[in-house]
Order: C-alpha cells, then sequence, then structure tokens
C-alpha cells in the first residue's frame, strides 16, 4: 500500500541532503563488522532497500484461507479530512506500491523465534523491562548525557556538534499533565491521554506508549515575553479546539487580561470555555493569547483548523509491557524507542492540496519511483507537509541509541501518507475529552486504561474499537492477536455479546493483554534488540507469518477487499 504525499525522486537511487544513500547489504546489522563500525554506518546513512517507508502491515493478506476478509487497512488508509487531501481509501482495495517495493523487505515477519523466546524466563525479562534506559541511577537524562559525550561518533555532518533533538523530558508529570524538572521548573512538554490508534499501537499487541506536547516559547508567554502558565494552557486549548474543530472546556480565565474573546459572546469578561468558530470567508476568526498573540497578527506564526503552529513539538516514547502489583499489565519504565517531532514550518491548505496533485500526478507518469528521503540520520527526515521525524531506539546493551537514517526512514510513510492524519499526526486529534479525568491532560501512569469508555465514531455513531474488531476480530494486522479473537469471539466466528458489552464500557478489556502474552510479546523484541535487526521489522513475531504475509506482490494487484471503510 503505497504512501504518497511527498515529492518523488528522478531516479532509482534515494538521495538524502547530506549526499548520496548508498545500497547496503540487506542484513548489515547483522554482521560482527557491521557492528564495528556503527558510527561510519550511522554517517553513510545507509539503506538496505528503497521503500522502508512502506510499513510490514502493508504486505498482509486480508483474506484469510476460509475466504473471510479481514481489513485493518481502513484504520490508515480512509477518506481523509481537510486539509489532509489524500483521500487513500482506494488503497484498501489494492497494493499500490512503485515496482522496487514488490518484495517484502520485512525479513523478521518469517523467523520463527519460538527457541530464542524459550531461553528468556520471566524473570529475567521482567527485570530488564523495569531497568531505566532513559535516567541514570542519579537520575539524569541517560540518552542526553550520551549524545554530549559521543558527538563525534554521530556527527554525521561533520560540524563538531550534534544537531537533533537532545532529550529535556523529565517524564515528571503535576496534575494538569506539565513536565517538570527536578527543581520544579516547567520543561514545556504537556502529557495527555489518548484512544490509540486500532491495530498495532494496542497494547495487546506488543507496545505501550504515551505523547507529550510542546508549543514553541511564544505560545508559553505573555506579551511581555514571560512565561505564563495560563497564557501557555489556554493556548493548548485552542489549538485543541482547531484540531478537534469543537468547543474546549477550560478553567475561568479572565479574558480582558488576555485580550482575547475565547468564549465568543461578545463581551471580555470571563470564560470557561474556548469556542470554535473558524470560517475566515465569514469573517469568523480565532487567536491565540499572549506573545503569539503578537505574532500571529505579525503574520510569524499562523492558525487554522486542524493544522498545528509552528515550532510545535511532540515527544513519543514506546515501551515494553510491565506488570504492576496485581500482575495486570502496565507501562515499563525501560523504552524501546524515543521518538520526536518538530514542525518547521507552516504549508496553509492550498499548498497542501497542490502536494497531493502533484503526488497523483507524479505517481500516474512514473509509477515505479520510489519516494525521496530528506534529511539525515543526525537531524532527522524531513517530510513535505513541515515535519521533522527523529527517533531513538536500543543498541545491543539496552541503552538508547540514535537510530539511522533507513531506522527514521519507517517514521516518514505513516506520518505523510495516511488518510488518518491530521496534519502528519494520529493522536493529538483522538486525546481524550475535556470530561475526562484531568480534562485529558494526564500520563498513563497518573491514570490507566481502565474505565475508559469505547470512542465513538463520527459517522455512524458506531463504538470504534467494536467497528475494528468487526472488520478485523484478531485486532491487528498480522492475524497473529488470537487471545483477543478468542476473548470477543466464539469457535465458529460470532460476536460474543458480552465482550463486546463491556468493551464499550471499558476499553483496558481489549487494550490490555495477558500476563502470559505481555511477557511472550516482550521477549520476542528482545530477540530483535539483541540481533539488532530493525530494518528487517520491529513486530514482535513468534511465529513465522508465511499464510498471512506476502514475500512479493504484483504492482497494484489486488488485496482481496471489496468494500472501503471510512476510519472515521
Amino acid at each position: 500500500m503505497y504512501f504518497g504525499v511527498f515529492p518523488m525522486q528522478k531516479t532509482h537511487l534515494a538521495y538524502s541532503v547530506v549526499g548520496l544513500v548508498v545500497l547496503g547489504a540487506a542484513s548489515f546489522y547483522l554482521s560482527e563488522n557491521a557492528q564495528a563500525s556503527a558510527a561510519e554506518q550511522f554517517k553513510i546513512d545507509t539503506l538496505s532497500h528503497l521503500s522502508p517507508y512502506i510499513p510490514a502491515q502493508c504486505y498482509t493478506k486480508p483474506v484469510s484461507t476460509n475466504g473471510q476478509v479481514n481489513n485493518s487497512c481502513f484504520a490508515c488508509h480512509t477518506d481523509s479530512k481537510r486539509p489532509n487531501f489524500l483521500n487513500d481509501s482506494d488503497v484498501q482495495l489494492s497494493y499500490s506500491f512503485p515496482g522496487e517495493a514488490a518484495k517484502n523487505p520485512w525479513l523478521n515477519m518469517f523467523k520463527d523465534r519460538t527457541t530464542e523466546v524459550g531461553r528468556i524466563t520471566d524473570d529475567e525479562i521482567l527485570a530488564y523491562v523495569r531497568e531505566s534506559n532513559y535516567f541514570t541511577l542519579e537520575g539524569k537524562l541517560a540518552l542526553a548525557d550520551h549524545l554530549e559525550k559521543n558527538q563525534s561518533k554521530y556527527d554525521s555532518n561533520n560540524n563538531g556538534q550534534w544537531d537533533g533533538y537532545v532529550p529535556d523530558s523529565y517524564f515528571n508529570y503535576d496534575h494538569q499533565g506539565f513536565d517538570k524538572t527536578p527543581e520544579g521548573d516547567y520543561t514545556g512538554w504537556r502529557t495527555y491521554a489518548y484512544y490509540p490508534l486500532p491495530g498495532g499501537f494496542m497494547p495487546t499487541n506488543g507496545s505501550t506508549d504515551d505523547v507529550s506536547i510542546r508549543l514553541a516559547p511564544a505560545f508559553r508567554n505573555n506579551e511581555q515575553g514571560q512565561f505564563d502558565l495560563t497564557v501557555y494552557t489556554v493556548n493548548l486549548a485552542i489549538v485543541e479546539a482547531l484540531i478537534k474543530e469543537q468547543d474546549i472546556q477550560i478553567e475561568p480565565v479572565d479574558e480582558a487580561h488576555l485580550g482575547v474573546d475565547l468564549d465568543k459572546n461578545g463581551e471580555l469578561t470571563t470564560a470557561n470555555l474556548v469556542r470554535y468558530e473558524w470560517a475566515p470567508r465569514d469573517g469568523k476568526f480565532m487567536s491565540y493569547v499572549g506573545q503569539a498573540k503578537q505574532q500571529l497578527a505579525e503574520k510569524k506564526v499562523h492558525l487554522a483548523a486542524k493544522l498545528f503552529p509552528e515550532g510545535t513539538e511532540f515527544l513519543h516514547s514506546v515501551r515494553y509491557l510491565d506488570l504492576d502489583e496485581n500482575d495486570d499489565v502496565a507501562m515499563s519504565a525501560r523504552m524501546k524507542e524515543l521518538r520526536y517531532a518538530k514542525k518547521q514550518f507552516w504549508m496553509n491548505y492550498y499548498q497542501l492540496e497542490e502536494l497531493v496533485e502533484k503526488e497523483i500526478k507524479e505517481r500516474y507518469d512514473f509509477p515505479d519511483r520510489t519516494k525521496l528521503l530528506r534529511g539525515s540520520a543526525e537531524e532527522g527526515l524531513t517530510v513535505a507537509q513541515g515535519w521533522t521525524y527523529q527517533g531513538f531506539i536500543e543498541d545491543k546493551r539496552g541503552a538508547l541509541r540514535p537510530q539511522t537514517f533507513e531506522e527514521q526512514a519507517s517514521c516518514v510513510g505513516c506520518h505523510s501518507g495516511m488518510g488518518v492524519l491530521m496534519d502528519s499526526n494520529v493522536s493529538f486529534y483522538r486525546k481524550l475529552p475535556t470530561e475526562s479525568f484531568q480534562k485529558g491532560w494526564y500520563h498513563w501512569q497518573q491514570k490507566s486504561f481502565a474505565g475508559t469508555p469505547d470512542r465513538i465514531r463520527e459517522t455512524d455513531g458506531q463504538p470504534e474499537y467494536s467497528y475494528y474488531l468487526m472488520n478485523n476480530p484478531t485486532g491487528d494486522e498480522f492475524r497473529a492477536n488470537h487471545e483477543v479473537k478468542a476473548k470477543f469471539f466464539d469457535q465458529e466466528g460470532k460476536p460474543k455479546p458480552a465482550a463486546f458489552a463491556r468493551l464499550q464500557q471499558d476499553i483496558s478489556y481489549l487494550l490490555l493483554p495477558s500476563k502470559s502474552r505481555a511477557l511472550e510479546l516482550n521477549k520476542a523484541y528482545k530477540v530483535i534488540v539483541d540481533e539488532q535487526s530493525y530494518i528487517h521489522g520491529k513486530a514482535p513475531i513468534v511465529k513465522p507469518l508465511d499464510d498471512v504475509m506476502h514475500k512479493q506482490v504484483e504492482v497494484d494487484q489486488e488485496t482481496g477487499i471489496t468494500q472501503t471503510l471510512n476510519a472515521f
């Protein structure tokens, strides 16, 4: 399933902005020599194949051997919402790959890891996931310290310094979700709870995760340029209103002090909500507050529905599955990955629509061209919509290290070429509503999924996770989660009414796996860490998926799905 919305390259060789990307051996991570020259591999920006942005999920066979159609594709590929003009629901119907991507490069999906997983005991894996690789024993940021001490190792542009993101979140959240340093200062990061996208991002399929957002300094400061928590809180609510296109409840605030009529009642009084009312053609406008209000007037920052302002950052940690004192699945201290994104520049609706139109024409004229990947391992990869993505991942010892160019390239497809995206992002649009605990601004370690009702779909009013399961009974793209299928369907494949009724009231019933499954998934991923074989697939699969995945497809081969579904 082809991921587009990025200007295509003119040849079959991929280029980065730092130079030629050469095609290396497909298994260079697995050789001892490659391990010995990890710094050189990092700087070369090596690719083993030309389409790392097309994920393994897109090579699955939606039709099982008994003829049942399992449509997991619609969760990502769907009729989009403006200003994402992609509308890629047709991708559900065929493998719309460029020719170079017809051969499945995700070799880890075909390996049997039963023996390796069996060698790891439950106690060993629990001890491993409970050890933090983000903090030192003294509470310092281990990854930031590692980057400072190893600048030359990761200096791919040879300017004598590390030019990528330096971790600065302490994951120390207060009762409003704001992150603070050990000294009590605000870092600017604010965490939020959200509905995980159906499929691989559900913890039952291998990982817990969290996301924080940070707006640019002007959005945190008052008009005098000083940090102001009220200003920052209101600006975050304004962004939430714009992304969701709905009114957002806030704590009472003095509009006269801010100089903005937030609730649109025509007076500067006390407001307890940000009213969404943005239709420039009809003379309806919204405004930020504080220093960002000034910059908006000066056109240094911009405001539009479903678009984040310039300088917006996201921090996303992906973690193992731990067990709490009741043996319930919880988030681990150890991180599998730390992912970072920043909006570098603004693109208006016309420019975003033009991107799609150019992509469609390019795809039609030159169907075999793969995506141009812009960036470097050091600074991350930048997509045409204005965002830069960068990642860190476990090395063989379990410590976090910067991802290579190819490892980061896997971010590009999902964050630039899917109909479900909102300004290249998924989670913030799915943030829990303001009537939730702490208005949805909290970390999963402050409150778990338990008791959270199913999200309601906009198009038909159906519970979202229930709808997903009815169209993809195993709850994952690889049809490998037999635990979920057995929980929600009987042996004849008929839904269990009691299970679905429970899901509507408590999404943790679906999202969290059993203890035994959690431990097995942890062990399967640990094998991939030991191999450092991420470029061949990171899904914690134990048994090979030969019956579920194509090793090779024909370009535009039909998937077997005959009716498209909408994610919204």
